[in-house]
């Protein structure tokens, strides 16, 4: 990435998206944004990839969209612009690998969205979420209408929306926004361990399981027992499964295990 407004590494299957503007407190610029996208069409397309790591430099996750950057002038202008985004959040919200967002210092706006489009939170004690649209006379995006009720539940989504009030990470993850609370200096390390642990599970089966749950609550029950069938019968196939069952009959160390250590 050549202006550096986003680091993209991978490391033993394992990629990580480093959010690169610490003096803003990694707020999201057009920059930022094309790289992004651009990352996470390169990890859909790189099957060595296992695991994604969201986080952001300095001592913030992100900060928001970057408000020097927000004027437009007509509502088309305004409407293509968050359409843009929708190509690559929504691809990274249905990735079919684990992606788990290290949560240090602020996640307002686009911040809090883009954490949300993660399986997992990690944060840090000074983890600070907070849907700050209506101050600004905005909506929320990044796929937060998706995400968050998925989160919290509809009623607890329109509180946050509504008030646009700053929540703590206690109570994030009381609501169930955060997994996790870990020290600011060991974020990372955990961050990454938990990653490395889920790339090592069946990646047929994570997928099709992470699809299913994406569409649960938008289907109904003959749906999902049909998905079920066909999602198991495709799994049952692969030598994920062959060798599992075989590691289980030896008494072997099985392929995945959790918890991380």
């Amino acid at each position: 990435m050549s202006d550096q407004s986003l680091l993209f590494e991978i490391d033993d299957g394992v990629a990580t998206l480093t959010l690169n503007r610490p003096e803003s407190r990694n707020a999201m610029n057009m920059p930022m944004r094309a790289a992004l996208r651009d990352a996470i069409y390169s990890i859909r397309q790189d099957r060595s990839v296992r695991a994604v790591i969201l986080r952001g430099a300095g001592t913030a996750f992100c900060s928001g969209g970057d408000v020097h950057g927000m004027s437009v002038q007509t509502a088309e202008e305004g409407r293509n612009r968050i359409d843009d985004l929708h190509g690559w959040i929504s691809q990274l919200v249905d990735l079919d690998r684990p992606t788990i967002a290290a949560v240090d210092g602020v996640a307002y706006g686009a911040g809090f969205s883009l954490a949300l489009a993660a399986d997992f939170v990690i944060a840090s004690p000074r983890a600070r979420f907070c849907m700050p649209f209506m101050k600004l006379g905005l909506i929320p995006d990044c796929a937060a209408f998706y995400t968050l009720p998925r989160a919290v539940g509809l009623a607890r989504a329109k509180e946050l929306i509504f008030t646009a009030r700053e929540v703590s990470v206690d109570e994030a993850r009381g609501m169930g926004v955060v997994l996790e609370v870990v020290e600011s200096e060991t974020l990372h390390a955990r961050a990454a361990g938990v990653a490395r642990a889920l790339a090592d599970a069946s990646p047929i089966a994570f997928g099709l399981s992470k699809r299913a749950l994406n569409m649960s609550l938008g289907s109904d029950l003959r749906t999902m027992l049909e998905l079920e069938c066909v999602a198991q019968a495709v799994a049952l196939t692969t030598e994920f499964h062959r060798e599992a069952v075989q590691r289980f009959r030896d008494k072997a160390t099985p392929l995945f295990t959790w918890p991380v250590a």
